[in-house]
Parts: C-alpha cells; structure tokens; sequence
C-alpha cells in the first residue's frame, strides 16, 4: 500500500463535470475525421489497433453511466489518491473489454453517440457524493470524474500520437490530470527535500531529506504536463526525457527515474 499522504487537494465538481463533457466531445469529434487507414494503424498499446484504441476511449466514460445505473454500493472503499495504485491489477480484464467492444461496435461514429447521450442524462441529476462500485473499489461520483480526467487526457494523448491527430485536450481536464498524477507522486515518495514543478498546474513536493524551508530548493524537477503526464504512465522513460531536455532535474535527490511510472 502508498504510504499516508499529508493532504487531499480539492476539485470543484461542477468544472469537472464540464471537463469530462468537454473532453469526450473533443474526442468524439476527432475520431470521426480519422480515416480508415489511420484506424488500422497500431495504438503502440500492446496490440491495440487505433481502432481500438478509440473504443476503449468510450469505456472511460460508459463507466460512470454503467455504475450509476448500478444499486449505490453501502460504503466509499477507495479514496482518490488511492486510484492510481488501484489500476494495474484490472488490465487483462481492460484488453479484453476493449477487443470485444471495437468487434461488437464497427460504427464507431454510432458508439460515441451512444455513450454521450448516456452520460450526459445521467449526470444531470446524479448528486456529487453518490457512490460508484467501480471495479477498483466504491468511490464517490465527484472523484470518480476526476479519474475519468486522467483516462481521457492520457488516451486523447495516445490517439493524437499514434493516429497523427490533433485533437484538443480541454484546460480543465488537463489541470486536473495532471495534478492527480503529482499528488500520486507525493504519496509514494512522502518527503519535502525535492519539488516537481508542472506549470501552470501543479507545485508538489516528494521524497525524503532535509526539508527546504526558503530561497530555491536544492532539487528541483521541472517539465510540462504533458511530459509528465508520460512519464507518470510509462510512455516516456526518465532518461529519455532528460535527454530530450523535456524535463530538467538538479540536485542529488531530483532523480525521479526510480519512482516512475506510477501507473502502467
């Protein structure tokens, strides 16, 4: 289990809700442009085609709408901060889903148009504390959404890559993901010796040593979300980063190779 973490940082569930929207329409409207030839391409996701890539994109949010059709478990069993160490263990049942819902679904077009409409109604009049039995465990409607951020900015990330598309990434959506993924940082490796610096979005500080307590801290990482973002889910490795200067490291405790990635 991650160590205790200091604190939880907040979200306001109304923008989160925007940007889940917000997201799943970018991508919606993206993949309707990608052609046939870009779908057959490989995702560079184990064996995933493009294709099924984009499926699985619906599955981020079919969630929320499947479980909230589900009866209310009895008790939250998962807090936010729990969720990225929570994932892996569901990631041969994820391959499976995904390949059978890209055979069952070939109009993706259709299937996109099915899922947004489903969640839209529901979380109309879904209350922010309901709680989801999400397969990683019960968790409340208001952070769940906050974990569908992180899969639809990390997977619009990997279609854009893999499909040679540009669809956008909404602020919002980004902020938070990329802010989830710092905070998981900071729980696996409790501290205050090191700051990870994401502008404009987050400020963390991680691993253990001398507490800096004014003027620049002696290790310092710095890089940008999207980066980091790779970093966090193992699409970039620590070396490659560095020597890409897509992230800058100094001082004695700013190497972060060994605590990445926090999740596969």
């Amino acid at each position: 289990m991650p160590p205790a973490r200091k604190r939880t940082r907040t979200y306001d569930p109304a923008k989160i809700r925007v940007a889940v929207l917000a997201q799943f329409g970018n991508v919606r409207q993206g993949v309707h442009t990608l052609t046939e030839e870009q779908l057959a391409r490989p995702a560079r996701l184990g064996e995933w085609s493009v294709r099924e890539l984009a499926a699985h994109l619906t599955m981020a949010v079919e969630t929320v709408s499947r479980n909230l059709d589900r009866p209310e478990p009895d008790a939250k069993e998962l807090a936010l901060l729990d969720w990225p160490f929570a994932t892996a263990a569901r990631a041969g049942d994820i391959a499976d889903g995904t390949r059978e819902l890209a055979c069952d679904n070939p109009d993706l077009d259709a299937l996109y148009a099915r899922v947004e409409q489903r969640i839209t109604e529901r979380l109309a009049t879904a209350p922010d504390d309901r709680l989801l039995a999400a397969r990683t465990g019960a968790m409340t409607l208001a952070d769940y959404l906050v974990t569908r951020t992180v899969e639809l900015v990390v997977h619009t990330d990997d279609l854009n890559r893999a499909a040679g598309a540009d669809i956008p990434l909404d602020r919002q959506a980004l902020a938070a993901c990329t802010r989830l993924l710092a905070d998981a940082l900071a729980v696996k490796a409790p501290g205050a010796s090191t700051e990870v610096r994401i502008p404009p979005y987050a400020v963390v500080q991680c691993v253990e040593g001398p507490r800096h307590t004014r003027g620049t801290p002696p290790n310092v990482v710095e890089t940008d979300p999207l980066t980091w973002i790779r970093l966090a889910t193992g699409r970039t490795e620590w070396k490659t980063a560095l020597d890409e200067a897509k992230v800058s490291a100094s001082g004695e405790r700013a190497d972060l190779g060994g605590l990445l990635p926090l999740m596969g």
